[in-house]
């Protein structure tokens, strides 16, 4: 089937400007879509002109042949998406510069037929066409533009693991695939760096919801190209170049605590000290699982700097350190945590106000001679003399390694 005449008449004058026409075109794309200029590539601007001059005879073919357009017309939009992807162009700015291209296009068909009544009055029909060339066109382009992305976070987080894995080994990184990765994540040999480690203290609906968990701390930890996050099993690993302390990096941990659990999702979130080169991850890593653990599965967020030494050491769990507790002792703290935690409570308190009863007792609002009471009560029940530093102590520390591992919550 052909055009009719006067189609045809459009087609022929829209072909004789068409390399200025697609000029306009690529020109108006680059100053009004900022990810074009701003991409790396120095081949984009060939690529849109190439892209842009096909997709142009993908809308004119089919009106000289008097038919519509389908995906076949358009044989390297697909591959084009893929490269803009790699381009750093995103798809809403790929459709807007595929959109602006058709607008050209349509400027130049109306230009084309402006001279005779007969001409202006088929170009009606030809907006119908154009309206077609640019469902099909988008749709050509926009489900390779996902593929590819599909495929490039596939990729991308099998690389990301990788990288992890090697650093949390403490292996040295080969040429390859990880070290091009670390390098633009700013993690070099030399880097001061800072571990964290998150877990999730509600069920996560499904992996849609680890999906968004995982891009809540990769703004904190993969933003800009500087550091990783990955999941590791059920565990969330974040690795991230610092300049200072880390307390920038603590204080946006807490911003995304705080927005995660608004809508549902509690973090346990601990984060290590800050280490001199990559090859002292392994150690930050473990501190991070540290201040993680820590919280005894209370959500929140945790730097291993908030531990004073003594939550440190208790926190280790040391199987000699808990040979070492005394048995009257372990029997004290079993059996009043059973009963709900009320000596151990006052006895913590008492050891917080330095050996003050009357200030515990405030603290605990109740009397002070019901504080008394207890203390004396803990005192027989543990065979240590609680106004005594030493005994009080081998107390305290009995106290806490045996409560430290997702018992019943002390404060302290």
């Amino acid at each position: 089937m052909v055009a009719n005449p006067l189609v045809l008449r459009i087609v022929d004058r829209v072909r004789a400007t068409l390399p200025a026409t697609v000029q306009r075109s690529v020109s108006r794309t680059w100053r009004e879509v900022p990810a074009y200029p701003a991409s790396p590539d120095k081949n984009l601007a060939e690529d849109l002109t190439a892209h842009t001059f096909t997709v142009f005879e993908a809308a004119l073919t089919p009106l000289e042949e008097g038919r519509r357009a389908t995906a076949e017309d358009f044989p390297i939009t697909a591959s084009q998406a893929r490269r803009r992807l790699r381009q750093g162009v995103t798809l809403p700015d790929f459709l807007t510069g595929f959109r602006i291209g058709q607008e050209t296009l349509w400027e130049a068909i109306v230009d084309a037929s402006d001279s005779e009544q007969e001409t202006r009055d088929e170009a009606l029909h030809i907006a119908i066409h154009v309206m077609s060339v640019i469902e099909v066109g988008s749709s050509v382009g926009a489900v390779a533009f996902l593929e590819t992305q599909q495929l490039e976070m596939a990729e991308g987080d099998r690389v990301r693991r990788d990288l992890v894995d090697d650093l949390l080994s403490g292996r040295r990184l080969a040429p390859g695939p990880s070290a091009d990765l670390a390098e633009v994540s700013d993690l070099r040999p030399d880097s001061r760096v800072l571990v964290a480690t998150a877990t999730s203290q509600t069920p996560l609906r499904d992996d849609r919801g680890m999906r968004e968990v995982i891009t809540a701390l990769r703004s904190v930890f993969d933003v800009g190209r500087r550091g990783i996050a990955v999941v590791l099993q059920d565990q969330i690993v974040g690795i991230t170049p610092v300049t200072s302390d880390g307390t920038t990096t603590l204080a946006d941990l807490e911003r995304v605590h705080r927005e995660l659990s608004r809508h549902g999702t509690d973090l346990c979130v601990g984060t290590s000290t800050v280490h001199e080169g990559l090859d002292r991850v392994p150690e930050a890593y473990r501190e991070a699982v540290l201040a993680q653990e820590s919280l005894n599965g209370v959500p929140g967020v945790r730097s291993l700097h908030a531990l004073a030494p003594l939550d440190y050491l208790v926190t280790l769990d040391d199987k000699v350190a808990h040979r070492l507790i005394r048995p009257e002792l372990r029997r004290f703290v079993e059996d009043d945590l059973a009963a709900g935690g009320v000596l151990i409570e006052t006895l913590l308190e008492y050891a917080a106000c330095d050996l003050n009863a009357k200030l515990a007792a405030e603290h605990l609002h109740v009397h002070v001679n019901t504080a008394y009471y207890r203390l004396d009560t803990a005192a027989d029940r543990t065979g240590r003399n609680v106004r005594s530093f030493t005994d009080l102590q081998e107390t305290i520390i009995a106290i806490r390694m045996l409560t430290a591992r997702g018992n019943v919550p002390i404060s302290n």
